[in-house]
């Protein structure tokens, strides 16, 4: 069974929202198709790794509902339904993926986070997923083949892995400076928290 949200929940929830919103102030810029690139990912990326699978899509999932209602959050001030009409749609979508896939891998079996399985669920959820969702919609946004918006799209990656490299270094810090703050991953049985600190 599950836990319900409580008043915790939703305060972090909140908070990585906000972290990925103020992510966006520095502003972007496009490259190929438009699509921008922003310091974003790396507040989903740490929201997935610190609140977990469920709590981590939910704070992304919270910001993109924040986009929609026409909240200029996503950076350069965009905000609005038409940011998930153009080439970007599908990595903004793909966030959601990003921040689940990071915080199932982050927090395997309910164990502590360790480095080499950070690093992992970076690349994985902060580069693949979002990439399986960004490339496909950016490929049909923009007409052009899945093969070449694939191969154009790896102009982002260098970006991507130095922001995985930075996030998985921040979640190290944090497990050893402050592990109370993994401890609220979202759990099955009575007994996770003893789960957590193994």
């Amino acid at each position: 069974m599950t836990r319900t949200l409580d008043a915790t929940d939703l305060a972090r929830v909140a908070v990585f929202a906000a972290l990925i919103a103020v992510l966006g102030l520095p502003g972007s810029f496009p490259v190929f198709g438009g699509v921008p690139i922003t310091a974003q990912t790396l507040g989903v990326m740490l929201a997935g790794a610190v609140l977990g699978p469920w709590l981590g899509a939910l704070s992304v999932t919270v910001l993109l509902a924040l986009v929609a209602v026409g909240l200029p959050l996503l950076a350069g001030g965009r905000g609005g339904i038409a940011v998930f009409l153009g080439p970007s749609a599908g990595y903004a979508m793909g966030w959601i993926l990003g921040a689940a896939v990071i915080g199932m891998l982050v927090h395997a079996g309910g164990r502590r986070p360790v480095l080499w399985r950070t690093a992992l669920a970076m690349v994985a959820g902060g580069v693949v997923a979002i990439y399986a969702v960004g490339i496909p919609v950016q490929s049909l946004v923009t007409r052009l083949p899945l093969g070449e918006t694939a191969l154009t799209s790896l102009v982002f990656l260098p970006g991507d892995l130095l922001k995985a490299a930075v996030a998985t270094a921040i979640v190290a810090a944090l497990v050893r400076a402050y592990p109370r703050g993994f401890r609220r991953t979202w759990r099955l049985g009575a007994h996770a928290p003893e789960a957590v600190s193994a």
